[in-house]
């Protein structure tokens, strides 16, 4: 992997890193390290970045997931939701809330990824969600 490492892809690292958790239902430093180790990241910021956003996701997990939950349409239910979509919404509502990324920025990286692993429909569902979350927190995100 590249030294110079770009934001997105080093987010887009964090995103593969939070679906294989999401998929092994494993969250171990063990994993983590093994999957820096693997994908040769070695960049100290790169590796950093990483690390926070998944952390950040899995220490107000709960928190992010009523988040959503409370952003769904009514006939929808956050069992019903991919698990790519899901790590994906986790990550931005993290970077918004959390990090105080602009939600232009957190929205358009989430998107991007949802177009390169969601299904056809993931860009509008992750769009949707977070902007119906911008518009109820308004000025305070």
């Amino acid at each position: 992997m590249e030294k110079n490492m770009s934001i997105s892809a080093s987010r887009e690292s964090a995103f593969q890193l939070l679906y294989s958790m999401e998929i092994q239902k494993e969250n171990s430093e063990e994993q983590t390290d093994l999957y820096i180790e693997n994908n040769e990241i070695n960049d100290k910021k790169k590796k950093e970045f990483i690390l926070d956003i998944v952390n950040g996701v899995k220490k107000n997990e709960d928190e992010i997931l009523n988040i959503i939950s409370s952003h769904l349409t009514k006939k929808w239910d956050i069992s019903r939701i991919s698990k790519i979509d899901l790590v994906i919404l986790k990550i931005a509502i993290y970077e918004i809330l959390y990090k105080k990324l602009p939600y232009k920025i957190a929205i358009n990286e989430a998107v991007e990824l949802a177009k390169i692993y969601g299904e056809d429909t993931s860009s509008n569902f992750v769009n949707g969600v977070l902007a119906s979350i911008i518009k109820e927190n308004g000025d305070e995100v």
